[in-house]
């Protein structure tokens, strides 16, 4: 099994209201995913709660291989999600281990 970690951090400079509404919209859609894209095990977003921390969601999923991590993230559906977020992020952390 693969466990795939993602975690956003957004502009600091963006309204927190744009900033809230991109992050609740992007949860609503990739929990969506498992629908769509049989590949995906386990899903889920997380949106920090802790103010003093850099790193705003966290995204945690499970795969049954490298090769279905890849073809999630280059599912249209995925990357549709993902767009949802391209005007408030600053970086992106990843980090795909076995279990």
């Amino acid at each position: 099994m693969v466990k795939h970690i993602v975690m956003f951090k957004l502009k600091e400079e963006a309204p927190a209201e744009e900033k809230l509404a991109a992050m609740h919209a992007f949860k609503q859609a990739i929990e969506a995913l498992p629908a769509k894209i049989s590949v995906i095990r386990k899903i889920e977003v997380g949106l920090n709660i802790n103010p003093g921390e850099q790193w705003h969601i966290a995204l945690y999923s499970e795969f049954d291989s490298l090769d279905d991590v890849k073809y999630y993230a280059q599912h249209p559906d995925h990357v549709a999600a993902g767009k949802l977020l391209a005007h408030v992020k600053e970086s992106r952390a990843c980090v795909d281990y076995e279990a």
